[in-house]
């Protein structure tokens, strides 16, 4: 009985395509990993740049607060005690020179702040710092008397009201002669933060 030899298998080659495109996917995945993991880290960022500013808004608020309680009861609430620089609370019977933003210059350094405001507030732990600056809208020092319209800012008279009940408040109320102030806040915080804080306002009632 004669039996037929089967012949051998011959083995295939491999041609490596699965491979390459293992690794080609691989690579694509690589890089949608890293684009995400950045685009986690840049909102992150941003969210904490977010926070810190918030926070620094808040302690600005602070100096704020201070600022009516001075004109309210403390140095600056007498009837004349704003006709002449008080460095002592921060205060200018002048109005400060600004740029183009609106931000008096001697906001800006450390320098010319020191030189005319010896108020700051400071949080060592938090590494907080705020500084602020008073300045009457007016040309030059003296009593608004003397300075008159022409010299200072003042609030709008009840002549200048519009509405219903304007002629019953041009009858009824004084005209008022209220001078203008702004104040000024810069808060320095950490990571270099920093922000500027700025209102207008009038002395507040007795």
């Amino acid at each position: 009985m004669s039996m037929s030899k089967i012949p051998p298998s011959i083995p295939r080659h491999q041609q490596g395509v699965v491979l390459l495109l293992c690794l080609i996917i691989l690579v694509v995945l690589l890089a949608g990993g890293v684009a995400v993991m950045r685009s986690m880290n840049a909102s992150l960022f941003s969210a904490g740049n977010l926070a810190f500013k918030r926070d620094l808004v808040n302690r600005g608020e602070l100096a704020a607060a201070d600022v009516m309680t001075l004109f309210k009861t403390g140095a600056l609430s007498g009837a004349s005690a704003d006709i002449a620089n008080v460095k002592a609370e921060n205060y200018s019977a002048i109005q400060l020179a600004t740029n183009a933003r609106g931000i008096p210059t001697a906001l800006l350094t450390n320098t010319a702040y020191d030189a005319i405001a010896d108020k700051k507030i400071e949080n060592t732990a938090d590494r907080i710092t705020v500084r602020y600056l008073i300045d009457r809208m007016c040309n030059a020092a003296g009593t608004p008397s003397s300075l008159g319209p022409k010299g200072c800012v003042y609030a709008p008279l009840t002549t200048q009201v519009t509405g219903g009940s304007s002629q019953r408040a041009k009858e009824d109320l004084p005209p008022p002669s209220t001078l203008i102030y702004r104040l000024t806040v810069r808060v320095d915080g950490p990571r270099d933060t920093q922000v500027f804080l700025q209102a207008s306002f009038t002395k507040p009632d007795l």
